[in-house]
């Protein structure tokens, strides 16, 4: 697995600017940079490390800046050196509530604004977890693997839609996923050499219309949508999730974290969310994650790591029956899956329209004005136009920059809403 970005037999004791020992490995708590804390993973990321101080310490916090009381109390309670919003206009807040958190105490230090979050990925610290939602999480995805840190990575768009860029600066090892599948695969791959792959299966819930056909998806409500049957997640990953757009860019990301083709990376339905993925060997072989769904295990084993967490999560109770089930995926209902291989192979700056065009039409959905079938088949026409115009951006991953990228999310959020508004008004002609 030695070209793999995310390589469970790589050396993870990776050095970072003043650490005081050999080969990157700690003498006491590891410092950690927890990005997008207020969110789901962030929060979750903050409970592991309250729960295990002698381990981990947070050193910097960053947030949208939606939630600047929460912000706050997560500041006082790990004792950050920093904090970061996005929203400048929430800086006269966050200072109150951190004002009415530390008393007499010193502030952490403030930054704000768009680059917060990068600026706080460069922070001197040993790993930095990005769990910030959306491809807004590229630039301190790229900055924390330049600096030399380890990457715990909740972020999927940020490697889907700058694949070529982090690949061009990650090291062997340096990036360690946290998505449930990703994690999972990471953990079974241990079981052999990178020759003795053969395939990976990515699990998938089948989300809350698992079993329906596509005539029976077209009057699905967000409220239907939203009712994810096993995972809290937030809006836009739950929408994901029930499009299966969520599990057509985990096998992209899949493809970039682990180097497998995508002829063999497979998706299998499994409801119960019991198997989290698998790993066939060439032998016959395979080797599966299994774990009750609670995301703190990944977390904390992307925190830990190359060391387990003692009850990061509950376990499985052995004394009481459990049925597993595994279905094939049904890709005509489903069309996401197969659309993000498409996409993946395309490679350039494809991936980037596909999330920035799908983002955009779950906004759409979400407001009532693009049907819940209409956002994979809206995404598939941006996309469709996007690769037959050869002049808006690269094909080829050498040629990739950010500036393409940016410019490609650009396009295709202005195009897929031009789609999305199109294709309500022909609805109610």
């Amino acid at each position: 697995m030695t070209d793999s970005l995310a390589d469970p037999l790589a050396d993870p004791h990776l050095r970072y600017p003043g650490h005081p020992a050999a080969a990157g490995t700690c003498t006491g708590p590891r410092d950690i940079v927890i990005l997008g804390s207020t969110g789901s993973i962030g929060t979750q990321a903050v409970d592991v490390v309250l729960r295990n101080p002698e381990r981990f310490r947070v050193v910097a916090l960053s947030a949208a800046g939606g939630r600047v009381q929460l912000l706050a109390e997560q500041a006082h309670r790990l004792g950050v050196r920093a904090v970061g919003v996005a929203d400048e206009a929430a800086v006269p807040a966050l200072r109150e509530a951190l004002a009415a958190e530390y008393g007499v105490q010193p502030l952490p230090e403030i930054l704000a604004g768009p680059d917060a979050a990068t600026e706080l990925a460069r922070f001197a610290c040993h790993s930095v977890l990005n769990g910030i939602t959306g491809s807004i999480g590229l630039a301190p995805t790229l900055a924390a693997l330049e600096a030399g840190r380890v990457l715990i990575l909740a972020n999927k768009e940020s490697l889907i839609v700058g694949g070529p860029l982090v690949k061009a600066i990650a090291e062997p090892g340096q990036i360690i996923p946290v998505d449930s599948e990703h994690s999972a695969l990471f953990q079974a791959l241990m079981g052999g050499a990178r020759a003795e792959v053969r395939k990976l299966i990515v699990t998938a819930s089948g989300g809350p219309f698992r079993g329906r056909t596509k005539a029976e998806l077209a009057g699905v409500t967000p409220r239907d949508a939203l009712a994810h049957p096993t995972w809290e997640m937030g809006p836009v990953i739950t929408i994901n999730s029930a499009t299966l757009v969520n599990k057509g860019l985990e096998v992209i990301e899949a493809h970039l974290l682990y180097d497998i083709p995508f002829e063999r990376i497979e998706v299998v339905v499994h409801p119960q969310s019991a198997i989290h993925s698998m790993v066939e060997f060439t032998d016959g072989s395979t080797l599966a994650q299994a774990s009750p769904p609670d995301m703190r295990m990944p977390i904390a084993l992307g925190l830990g790591w190359p060391e387990r967490v003692p009850d990061a999560a509950p376990a499985f109770d052995w004394s009481k029956a459990m049925e597993w089930e595994f279905f094939p995926l049904d890709e005509n209902a489903f069309p996401a899956v197969s659309l993000a291989r498409h996409v993946g192979s395309l490679g350039g700056t494809a991936p980037a329209v596909f999330n920035a065009a799908n983002e955009e039409c779950v906004d759409a959905f979400l407001a009532g004005r693009l049907a819940f079938t209409g956002i994979v088949d809206t995404v598939a026409a941006v996309v469709e136009e996007h690769s037959a115009d050869k002049h808006d951006a690269p094909t080829a991953g050498t040629s990739l920059t950010l500036a393409d990228v940016l410019e490609a999310e650009r396009w295709a959020r202005t195009r897929a809403r031009e789609c999305a508004a199109q294709a309500t008004a022909e609805a109610h002609v």
